[in-house]
């Protein structure tokens, strides 16, 4: 047996047992692919996976026991090359972040400038995409860290710490007649168009659940991941924006007014995501504590081991 057998019915895996998926994937042939589960099966003397002709069609009951050996062997393997990288050069190397469109666009310039200074051979690699995203990108390695609001504390395979704390803002053109209330309702709101977040982004759950509560239905006239396009948007008049705040720090325009709405919506917690076990190098523990200083080496080390 070897590691390419175990890459591959670990890829099979997440590909859904599509071998087409999972050779393109690794960058080999499905026919080899193919050939080198089946030869590890034999080796083993079970099946790893119930087929149907020469399709993959479940994973057995042993199966499932020799996926949670591998898991925890490639995750060796991983912490080794680490270890490697720690003590051969330790000023150097790649940090690879995932996130979200608005903490890498808000929160992250500010701490991934800070890193580089103290670490200028220190390469950053930042990967986007949806809460679910970020999670799974950390659990496959793609990524060493991840930072998300939602869904990173629904797996176990991750250790998630909370990173900092933030709450919405509503962004309205500056003649709007709701920018002359004092303190707005979510009845207020109910009653205009809404433009905010895709449902999976940035707090979006947290907005639904307070109308909700009050047996209210917003009228959402436009969803993004985007807060800029949010705000482009407000200005020509489609709507209310409801952004979150890390989002408006840079406003200066004279025409759009930010009225902060935690009292409506409540608050959120952003939270960094490591994976369970893993090794992690000297300038990944500091780039954490530059995101919350609460995060030191020893707290985060004590939780990703357990």
């Amino acid at each position: 047996m070897n590691l390419h057998q175990f890459r591959f019915v670990q890829e099979a895996v997440r590909r859904n047992l599509n071998l087409t998926e999972v050779a393109k994937a690794l960058h080999t042939s499905q026919p080899g692919v193919s050939k080198a589960i089946l030869e590890f099966e034999e080796e083993l003397g079970i099946e790893i996976f119930g087929r149907h002709g020469k399709r993959l069609k479940r994973v057995t009951e042993p199966g499932e026991h020799v996926l949670k050996s591998i898991d925890i062997i490639l995750r060796e393997v991983s912490n080794l090359k680490r270890i490697g990288e720690q003590y051969s050069s330790q000023d150097s190397g790649t940090l690879s972040i995932a996130t979200t469109h608005t903490q890498a666009r808000y929160v992250l310039p500010v701490p991934v400038a800070q890193l580089r200074s103290a670490y200028p051979n220190v390469n950053i690699s930042l990967h986007q995409g949806a809460p679910d995203q970020v999670a799974r990108m950390v659990m496959d390695e793609t990524a060493e860290i991840g930072i998300a609001t939602e869904s990173l504390s629904d797996y176990p395979e991750l250790i998630t710490l909370p990173c900092y704390e933030w709450q919405h803002v509503l962004v309205l053109p500056k003649d709007h007649p709701l920018a002359k209330v004092e303190q707005l309702e979510l009845a207020d709101l109910a009653h205009e168009p809404i433009i905010t977040y895709h449902p999976s982004f940035t707090g979006r759950t947290r907005i639904d659940k307070a109308f909700a509560a009050q047996q209210l239905t917003p009228r959402i006239a436009l969803e993004a991941i985007d807060s800029d396009v949010i705000k482009t948007y407000v200005r020509l008049g489609l709507g209310v924006g409801i952004v979150a705040e890390m989002a408006v720090r840079d406003i200066t325009d004279t025409d759009l007014v930010v009225r902060p709405a935690g009292r409506l919506f409540g608050h959120n917690v952003a939270r960094i995501a490591f994976k369970r076990h893993a090794y992690l190098r000297q300038f990944v523990y500091e780039f954490a504590q530059l995101l919350n200083p609460e995060l030191n080496a020893q707290k985060i080390a004590a939780s990703v081991a357990h």
